[in-house]
Order: C-alpha cells, then sequence, then structure tokens
C-alpha cells in the first residue's frame, strides 16, 4: 500500500486476513450486483484475495485499500461477464458452422469432438504461446492486458499469438479451421 510517494507498505498476511474478514461478505454482495450469481461471486471475490496474497510484496495500492478491492473485484467480475459471453459465442460459432457447413450434427457428442479437436490442437502448442493464445482468444484480455500480466512486452504477445495462429493453420483439417476462423473472428469483437 503506497503511504507516500517514496515509500511502498508490503501487505502482510495477518492484514490480507484481517481485509478477507472484514471485507468478504459486502464484497460477494458487491460481485452478485455484476454477476448474478452468488457462488460465482464468491470465487471472485476469493480469486481477489489469493491474487492480493499472491502479488503482496510487489503490489503497490495507490487509494484506499477498500477502494483497490472494490475497483478489484468489479474488474474481475468483468472479465468472468467477458469469459461467459465468449464462451457462449463460442459454443453458438460451432453450431451454427456445423450446420452451415452441412453437417448433420444431430447430437452434441459430434459437437463435443469438434471442440476436442480445436483444444486439442491448442494444447499442443508451446507452453508460453498456448498461455497467451488462451488468455486472448478464450479469456478475452488484450494484448496489454496479457504482456501486463505475465510481465512481458506487447510485442511478445503479438509474436507468440501469430506463432499460435500459424501452427493451428497447419495441424487443423479445412472444417475444423473454417471454425476456428469463424470462432476467433466473433471471438476478437
Amino acid at each position: 500500500m503506497m503511504t507516500n510517494s517514496n515509500t511502498v507498505e508490503i501487505i502482510s498476511d495477518k492484514r490480507i486476513e484481517q481485509l478477507f474478514n472484514e471485507h468478504y461478505s459486502i464484497l460477494t454482495v458487491y460481485a452478485n450486483k455484476f454477476l448474478k450469481n452468488l457462488e460465482e461471486s464468491r470465487e471472485v471475490v476469493q480469486d481477489v484475495f489469493v491474487k492480493l496474497y499472491d502479488r503482496k510484496e510487489r503490489i503497490s495500492i495507490h487509494t484506499s485499500v477498500k477502494s483497490h478491492l472494490y475497483q478489484s473485484v468489479k474488474n474481475a467480475c468483468l472479465n468472468v461477464i467477458k469469459q461467459n459471453q465468449n464462451r457462449s459465442l463460442h459454443h453458438e460459432n460451432i453450431l451454427y458452422l456445423s450446420n452451415a457447413a452441412s453437417y448433420e450434427i444431430d447430437d452434441v457428442f459430434e459437437q463435443t469432438e469438434l471442440e476436442y479437436q480445436l483444444y486439442k490442437a491448442i494444447s499442443e502448442l508451446p507452453e508460453q504461446c498456448q498461455r497467451i493464445f488462451r488468455m486472448n482468444r478464450i479469456e478475452g484480455l488484450d494484448n496489454q492486458e496479457i504482456a501486463d500480466y505475465l510481465q512481458i512486452s506487447k510485442r511478445t504477445v503479438e509474436t507468440q499469438i501469430s506463432k499460435a495462429l500459424k501452427s493451428l493453420r497447419l495441424k487443423l483439417s479445412p472444417t475444423l479451421l473454417h471454425l476456428m476462423i469463424l470462432w476467433l473472428i466473433y471471438n476478437t469483437n
């Protein structure tokens, strides 16, 4: 926590526990206003505290801790909403493409197989490339957000995404490639 322009106070484990005990319930109610799902709201608030704990030695809070917690919960909720929308859109795109390509998908198993092949191809990417690609295309984070989170340059993120797309184009069959292209187009908007 920032106490003046030159001094950074390290948040202790005890302070985090105190903040958790004081603010967990009200932050959960706050998160639920965005998510309309109490269990998901609890998870978001817990994740905010886990991140605070993980970053306690290098975090600089320029506002009050309470304001920081509220802003963190709000941002986390907006990310969850964005991820849920991306997942929903992803499933709709697969179904649409399957029908548009004259596939007779009468059951969920065939759709699941298409998704499995796409995710399998993604999982075969190098670890950093895969992580960055998933953060961008599945979690919906933009390049700068990924760069900030991973503490790498934005250019590195762009290079890794490009590398992932090139690799996936080579690995996927034409049908899956079309599926992926549609999925990526809708997920970048």
